[in-house]
């Protein structure tokens, strides 16, 4: 199965009625930059990178300059070494002076990436995360690039973290037969009144819920303060409530306000600070200990995922594969932060659809903790086929792909 043609498409909804607002971002508008690898068959392999609209032509443009070297590929062949081919891509110094491997240029490549796995899984007639499964671990390592990784992950490491948990999965199995734990994002926009949010809590409770999360970094502390109680007293003491800042505050407000939200007992507090400034989340941590940080969505690759890790300076690992690049170094991601103990649980720009593959795999195969995917339900109606949210579980997908066609008129 030949690559003969690759089609770029820049696809933007509003969202509207203060849904997806947080305490940076006031826009409702959610977008994917979408690469299609079409092929000398009626099958085609479908990538998505994540922004928030205004841009989204810049990384659609970066696509058509870094997709040209597919072209006349053969998809067995090319994801034999993509680990190779993956280095390759943005590897060019002219291209890599735009980065390196951050910001337009590793958007474009996550699309790029995410239509190769689409693509692979479609040809072999299977979803994602049974084509991830059902490869040897020596397989998996070569779609993966460790370069700069060396002196903590190694490729045999890597290969031996996967062959360590091939003997036991069958302990693991059983998710594939349950599904996926979700929680909802959605029941506390930033711009939404308390009864909107009151409203929100009964329902994700009635639907199956026991997890949700409630956007704070309001420029006065009170409002957070109030509204984090809000959310505890509706939802009870055995949910599990998640509070995410979105960058807002420097470090002295993030260790003051964090200290006043630990009274509702936070599951964790959410990119409270700058992402690129490992050694703020470092400190945080230690002041705000036992309450826990979680932080991803806007780290752009593996080298700072790994100071993250070093650094002890995240708790949990929100690494998200339309925001790095793609799916294979989602997986990187996955296997260094088995190597330092953090569970991985993904931001979801992809509103699911793809993590949904890639969750089930982490657990099986690299025995990750299962815990629980974000679930965003703005873009249902768009795809093809919507992850399927049941009792508060993301169903097993069982249609070939990694689940990003769209439906676009």
């Amino acid at each position: 199965m030949y690559i003969t043609k690759i089609e770029v498409t820049d696809k933007r909804f509003n969202l509207g009625n203060g849904a997806g607002s947080d305490a940076v971002n006031d826009s409702t508008q959610y977008a994917y930059a979408i690469c299609e690898l079409h092929t000398d068959s009626n099958i085609k392999g479908i990538g998505l990178a994540f922004t928030l609209g205004a841009g989204n032509d810049l990384v659609c443009k970066a696509i058509q300059y870094l997709s040209e070297t597919l072209k006349g590929k053969e998809i067995e062949e090319l994801m034999a070494d993509f680990g190779s081919v993956y280095r390759s891509i943005l590897d060019s110094p002219t291209y890599r002076w735009l980065g390196p491997h951050k910001g337009v240029m590793q958007l474009a490549l996550a699309a790029i990436v995410n239509s190769c796995f689409d693509l692979w899984a479609k040809s072999r007639q299977v979803p994602l995360w049974k084509l991830l499964l059902d490869l040897s671990p020596k397989q998996l390592v070569a779609t993966l690039d460790l370069h700069y990784l060396e002196e903590v992950l190694t490729v045999e490491e890597a290969e031996n973290i996967l062959q360590n948990h091939l003997s036991n999965r069958s302990s693991r199995n059983n998710v594939l037969q349950t599904g996926y734990k979700a929680y909802d994002t959605s029941v506390g926009w930033f711009n939404y009144t308390d009864e909107k949010i009151k409203e929100n809590v009964a329902r994700a409770i009635d639907r199956g819920f026991t997890a949700m999360k409630l956007k704070v970094g309001s420029n006065d502390p009170q409002r957070d303060i109030r509204r984090a109680k809000l959310v505890r007293n509706e939802a009870g003491d055995k949910t599990t409530i998640m509070l995410d800042a979105n960058q807002k505050w420097n470090l002295p407000q993030a260790i003051s306000i964090c200290k006043e939200l630990s009274s509702i007992n936070p599951y964790w507090i959410e990119e409270p600070t700058h992402p690129d400034d490992v050694i703020a989340h470092q400190t945080l941590a230690k002041e705000i200990a036992p309450m826990k940080i979680a932080a991803g969505e806007h780290i752009p690759n593996k080298i700072i995922f790994k100071n993250f890790l070093q650094a002890g300076a995240m708790d949990f690992c929100q690494v998200d594969c339309v925001r790095v690049g793609g799916v294979s170094e989602f997986l990187t991601i996955s296997l260094l932060a088995k190597k330092f103990n953090i569970p991985v649980v993904p931001h979801v720009g992809d509103m699911g659809q793809i993590h949904q593959h890639l969750v089930l795999f982490n657990h099986v195969a690299i025995g990750h903790e299962n815990l629980f995917l974000e679930h965003i339900p703005h873009l249902a109606r768009y795809f093809k086929h919507p992850a399927n949210i049941s009792g508060g579980y993301y169903a097993v997908p069982a249609e070939a792909g990694n689940s990003s066609d769209l439906v676009i008129s």
